[in-house]
């Protein structure tokens, strides 16, 4: 930048005061921003970039996922949507690995309005005792809310699951705000339907079984880039890896025998087919 020199009627010369902030710098288009400071700099969050200032988080368990995830787990003082096609299944196989955490820290789970009878034994199988389960049973809509509200606010779980499938959108935002006074870790277990409607939740993601047993875990929402393809976690249900033989432990192998065996849709590929349904 040329500098300019001031000249007055009496010949006097006088330069201008050395700036002592940085020069503003052009942007693409053309304009002129001025250079940010460092102390704000580090605040900064881009959208290319997975956020790392989500300081609170307690890890899911999982070492690939919590690769994918903003500050490297699960975060506190923020609502989490996990979405499923079935509701009370994946759930729990999912969040398990972290709410054993909260259960060895002493911190009590609160579980609101699942759509099936809590299992205890499996649950047990999972390392969460059921002296540390609040199971609250809430029928309509309006009161799952509610509780689930009121026990973000109190600040008093270590875990909440709540099972909200008709939230609507100002509903989440209201308890996307009250989590943020809320240590615990809150989660709402949604329907896969839900994944196209707005959502106030910082993080979504959707979950489902593959073929062998394992879950597949898209996280399509969060501070971040967005995350390409699925995260596959090995996760025989409760009790099941004990008894498998090896031949049923992968079925995908059954499968691809049966297909190489004949034509897609074969008795044999459709027989296999049918046995991993109703192991399901």
């Amino acid at each position: 930048m040329q500098q300019t020199t001031f000249i007055w009627l009496d010949q006097t010369t006088v330069q201008p005061p050395t700036p002592t902030e940085p020069a503003p710098t052009a942007t693409p288009c053309g304009t002129l921003l001025p250079k940010v400071p460092r102390a704000i700099e580090r605040d900064i969050w881009r959208a290319d970039q997975l956020g790392e200032s989500v300081t609170e988080v307690l890890s899911s368990g999982w070492q690939s996922l919590d690769i994918e995830l903003p500050g490297g787990g699960w975060p506190r003082r923020a609502v989490t949507e996990v979405l499923t096609t079935q509701p009370s299944v994946l759930e729990w196989r999912l969040l398990s690995p972290a709410l054993r955490g909260v259960v060895a820290s002493g911190g009590q789970i609160v579980v609101v309005g699942p759509a099936r009878i809590p299992h205890l034994p499996g649950l047990r199988h999972e390392g969460l005792s059921e002296r540390q389960l609040v199971w609250i049973q809430a029928e309509a809509p309006a009161e799952r809310l509610w509780v689930t509200e009121q026990l973000i606010k109190s600040n008093s779980a270590g875990a909440i699951v709540a099972w909200l499938p008709q939230g609507r959108q100002e509903q989440l935002r209201r308890l996307q705000v009250c989590s943020q006074g809320c240590e615990g870790l809150v989660f709402l277990c949604r329907p896969e339907s839900a994944r196209h409607e707005a959502s106030a939740a910082p993080l979504r993601v959707h979950a489902e079984v593959g073929i062998d047993w394992e879950l597949r875990v898209n996280v399509f929402k969060r501070r971040g880039p967005v995350h390409e393809g699925q995260v596959v976690l090995p996760s025989v249900p409760g009790g099941l890896a004990s008894v498998l033989t090896p031949r049923l432990a992968k079925p995908s192998v059954l499968i691809s025998r049966g297909v190489t065996a004949g034509a897609v849709g074969s008795p044999s590929s459709s027989a296999a087919t049918r046995r991993h349904a109703a192991l399901q």
